[in-house]
């Protein structure tokens, strides 16, 4: 079980941080004050650390700091209000991994912490064990195709080139992303993901470009968006297929003139972003059929990098079983040594729609239920399987 040490001075909050990390499975333990979490984390380790941002004695910032010299291997999450997003930003220059909104969600933290321990596992078992199987930033490889991509990758990396990403859901798009910007001369600033697809069409360029107080109806403050947060560093516009055409031109416009407009503003304000855009479809069909701006996709695609889907490289199937059953094991502490056969040739045969993500639920599930040392097929739960 994941122990997760949360700091907050306010005691509802943290009653209610205990009452919803308890019901995801998580262990936490409960600090009032900076000062009293690093104590505490002097005599044990934990696996993430959630803190709020204004506290008296020591700020969340000062803490952070401290908390890196002490154990920076530890995934540092700041929890904050909507005036201190600035601030916010700028902790993740300083090391954390991401920050939360208040008033946030249980899916919203749910996933953030998912992301900030599995990307600091994924890390730490690159570093720490060598394997067979290559292994670059939750990458796990074997094939020669996806080795020229990682390679493309290293090279586009050290350019401020735009990249496009083309692939299937689940392929790994996202964390190429991260791995690009990660080795990047950009690593030290800010990435942001805009999901295009998730953002409601209305929101989505207040998301982006941001607005100044009366903009609209309820904008009582000014809300920088996700290009000036990324300044410094890395946005990913992920699915940027998916983007409404009358947007897509204001975002040629900033890709030209380095450049952003918030909505209500009369003037411009200069951003030093870098971009990154994913796709699941054939953006060139899209083209030809009047959906996405032509001008825009030549902009985009200036380093193309395509990922192919799982189907095309089965021979890494088995050491992404291996990997997974290792990380899943160690999360849910079993002692699980690996699949068994006819288990291993149910999974070998499955077409996986759903790439990567799908066979890591897939086994992920599958350890849940293991209730030896080896998986077998009565574990497997496919969707096409009755």
């Amino acid at each position: 079980m994941y122990r997760v040490l949360v700091v907050d001075d306010d005691e509802q909050m943290r009653v209610a941080l205990r009452a919803t990390l308890e019901h995801l499975g998580y262990q936490p333990t409960l600090s009032k004050d900076a000062k009293e979490a690093l104590k505490l984390l002097k005599k044990h380790d934990y696996d993430l650390i959630l803190s709020d941002l204004k506290m008296p004695k020591m700020d969340g910032v000062e803490f952070l700091k401290e908390v890196k010299d002490l154990k920076p291997h530890i995934p540092f999450v700041m929890i904050t209000a909507f005036g201190d997003i600035k601030t916010a930003v700028e902790t993740m220059k300083l090391g954390a991994f991401d920050f939360i909104l208040k008033p946030f969600s249980q899916d919203a933290l749910k996933k953030i912490i998912e992301m900030a321990i599995s990307h600091t596992s994924i890390k730490q078992t690159i570093q720490n064990k060598p394997a067979t199987t290559k292994q670059k930033e939750g990458f796990v490889f074997k094939s020669k195709a996806m080795e020229n991509i990682i390679t493309l990758a290293q090279k586009v990396a050290q350019t401020d080139a735009t990249v496009l990403l083309i692939g299937e859901s689940g392929t790994g798009k996202e964390v190429l992303a991260r791995y690009i910007h990660s080795i990047s001369n950009r690593s030290k600033g800010s990435f942001v993901a805009v999901n295009c697809a998730a953002i409601p069409q209305n929101l989505l360029e207040s998301e982006m470009f941001g607005y100044e107080k009366g903009a609209f109806s309820g904008a009582t403050k000014a809300h920088p968006g996700k290009f000036e947060q990324a300044n410094g560093g890395t946005i990913l516009l992920d699915e940027i297929s998916e983007m409404p055409l009358e947007l897509q031109a204001k975002l040629l416009r900033v890709i030209q003139e380095k450049t952003v407009d918030r909505i209500g503003s009369t003037s411009s304000i200069k951003v030093d972003v870098r971009i990154i855009c994913t796709t699941n479809r054939n953006i060139e069909e899209e083209v030809k059929e009047g959906k996405f701006r032509e001008d825009l996709y030549y902009r985009i695609s200036v380093f193309p990098i395509r990922i192919p889907p799982l189907r095309e490289r089965k021979d890494e199937i088995p050491h992404l079983i291996d990997f997974f059953i290792e990380r899943f094991s160690a999360q849910f502490d079993k002692q699980i040594e690996g699949i068994e056969e006819e288990a291993l040739k149910i999974l070998n045969n499955y077409p996986w729609p759903g790439n990567i993500r799908e066979l890591q639920n897939v086994i992920e599930r599958a350890v849940v239920l293991c209730e030896g040392k080896y998986i077998t097929k009565d574990d497997i739960f496919l969707h096409n399987l009755g």
